[in-house]
């Protein structure tokens, strides 16, 4: 085993490196850190201070796109397109899955309700986009499980908490995300890309949060 996974229980760029890796089939050793107490090693490599960071026989990777591309060099079976004009496609889905994954941050720390609601909406734009993109299959590029998959399959897991809170309506009336999200949801490489109290931790950092889904979630607990 060479290959070792900085992580955090509940960072969603760290479940991207570890479904690649389940998906390949590739052992690998898993460290979570505490990010509010880095330890100087960690910060030697990774100079962001963030996770992830993969080391491959001590040579450290930091930023998950960049683990995933050196994923896709080393290891088998490749999860982008043999097409190259496919693959740069892929690459700016990438990118889109980010950018939503800013925005999940902003609905979480939004302090008022109009901030809230400007980020529902916005993620309800984009999530309105996908719905055009997706076509046939089970995955985003059809039936063939891609990196994309791997971004957008912790995206999703957010909202399993979030429908427990309220329905915001984001993914309202978006059937292929919803089969999208289902066969995510249910594939063995996503489920084991976080430990089994994940949801009970997500809970307790979104409570933590002091913003106004902080405070729906007080009012759903009295």
């Amino acid at each position: 085993m060479t290959l070792h996974l900085m992580s955090h229980a509940l960072c969603p760029y760290v479940q991207r490196a570890a479904i690649s890796m389940l998906e390949k089939g590739v052992s690998f050793e898993r460290t979570d850190i505490d990010l509010a107490k880095k330890p100087e090693w960690f910060l030697a490599i990774s100079p962001l201070g963030k996770t992830p960071v993969l080391l491959d026989n001590q040579q450290a990777i930091f930023e998950s796109t960049a683990i995933l591309e050196y994923l896709e060099d080393t290891q088998s079976p490749p999860l982008h397109s043999k097409a190259a004009i496919t693959r740069a496609q892929h690459r700016g889905w990438i990118e889109f899955g980010s950018s939503i994954l800013n925005d999940i941050a902003g609905l979480y720390n939004a302090q008022t309700e109009d901030a809230f609601d400007q980020k529902t909406a916005a993620l309800e734009a984009k999530f309105a986009q996908l719905e055009r993109q997706l076509g046939e299959g089970a995955f985003f590029a059809g039936n063939a499980f891609t990196l994309v998959d791997t971004v957008f399959a912790p995206i999703f897991r957010y909202f399993d908490t979030f429908d427990e809170i309220a329905d915001f309506g984001i993914l309202l009336g978006k059937e292929k995300v919803a089969a999208w999200r289902k066969e995510l949801a249910a594939r063995p490489s996503v489920k084991q890309a976080v430990s089994a109290n994940y949801p009970s931790l997500l809970r307790v950092f979104l409570l933590n949060r002091n913003s106004h889904l902080s405070q729906l979630m007080k009012r759903q607990l009295s």
